[in-house]
């Protein structure tokens, strides 16, 4: 700020300390603390969550997910398939295609290693995922609308978190988010920082089908929550009421 040349400009007079004093009061930066501050995180949380773009080279098709095949210059082959109950999809020329499992660069690969093996040279095979029905999450712990939601594509964590509406902003510890995951007969969980992912300091992981997701409870929050509902009842007694 240039406030020597300021008041050069104006002189030293009322007016021109008032407004050099001005200047400072209007560039200074806003503080924001405690709850306030939690809300204006959730909230960044939310609308980054919606543009975010997910890694789709990372997501596992399932069954009932609707792909879209397209094979360069052969329209023929070109279609809008859904996997079956079987992990399986129906093509011309090949006819059933194992797709469960896969990545949608992976099933690219196997279905143009078969078409090049007997029908077409050097094909260029695209598959795209369009919907994930069958991917079923449950969001759990201080979000505002906890439930079971349905994958519609590639997901990362923050949108995971964004269709149950967002932390809950009084309650959120925004710094431990579990995600469990089946692995075979196991359960394995591991521990995500959602304010660090949301700064860009960690990557935002891809969520999968079955995935339990728990935003944790801030310690002194929920202690503050539990006093305010503990505390009118504690003066109904000492009153006698």
């Amino acid at each position: 700020m240039k406030l020597s040349n300021t008041l050069g400009d104006v002189g030293m007079n009322g007016r021109g300390v008032v407004a050099a004093v001005g200047a400072l009061v209007l560039t200074a930066p806003v503080v924001t603390t405690g709850a306030h501050a939690q809300a204006l995180a959730a909230a960044a949380l939310r609308e980054q969550a919606a543009t975010a773009a997910p890694a789709a080279s990372d997501y596992k098709i399932g069954p009932q997910d609707t792909l879209e095949i397209d094979v360069f210059q052969l329209n023929d082959l070109n279609r809008t398939v859904q996997v079956d109950s079987s992990g399986q999809i129906l093509l011309p020329l090949l006819g059933q295609v194992p797709a469960a499992g896969k990545t949608s660069q992976e099933l690219s690969k196997v279905i143009a290693a078969e078409l090049g093996e007997k029908y077409v040279n050097n094909p260029q095979v695209t598959v795209i995922v369009k919907e994930a029905q069958g991917q079923r999450i449950t969001v759990d712990g201080a979000v505002t609308q906890p439930g079971v939601y349905t994958l519609a594509g590639p997901t990362t964590l923050m949108q995971a978190v964004a269709l149950a509406k967002g932390p809950d902003t009084k309650m959120a510890n925004l710094h431990k988010v579990t995600v469990y995951r089946m692995d075979g007969a196991a359960r394995r969980q591991q521990l995500y920082d959602l304010q660090s992912i949301r700064d860009g300091k960690t990557p935002d992981p891809l969520i999968e089908g079955k995935d339990v997701i728990v935003v944790d409870q801030s310690g002194g929050r929920s202690f503050l929550r539990d006093l305010g509902t503990v505390a009118p009842i504690v003066s109904m007694l000492r009153w006698g009421w």
